[in-house]
């Protein structure tokens, strides 16, 4: 297990477990973490799962592929942090890794 904390846009954090193999939008899901929608369900294929990576974790949790990128232009605030949380698997290097989470998702 890894330990995962949500910030949502109004600056209430929730640390939760994380199944290792799963997907921090998965994690989201299971624990009912507000302003993650993910419509799609992990396929990729919308930007309803937005987060914002925490600089602290920006090299563990990689750079976004150039599918995640394309579906990142219908995202709303797009920042350099920003990755889609359906494209992060989590692993035991990611235990403490902390997203913060858009007010709006695309």
């Amino acid at each position: 297990m890894a330990k995962i904390t949500f910030v949502d846009s109004e600056g209430k954090s929730r640390t939760v477990d994380a199944e290792v193999g799963s997907t921090v939008m998965e994690t989201a899901i299971r624990n009912s973490i507000p302003e993650i929608l993910a419509e799609c369900g992990g396929a990729c294929a919308c930007a309803t799962c937005h987060v914002y990576v925490d600089d602290a974790w920006l090299e563990k949790t990689g750079k976004a592929s150039a599918m995640e990128e394309d579906m990142l232009d219908f995202a709303f605030e797009v920042k350099p942090t920003s990755r889609l949380s359906c494209q992060i698997k989590v692993t035991a290097d990611l235990d403490g890794l902390v997203v913060n989470t858009p007010g709006k998702q695309g």
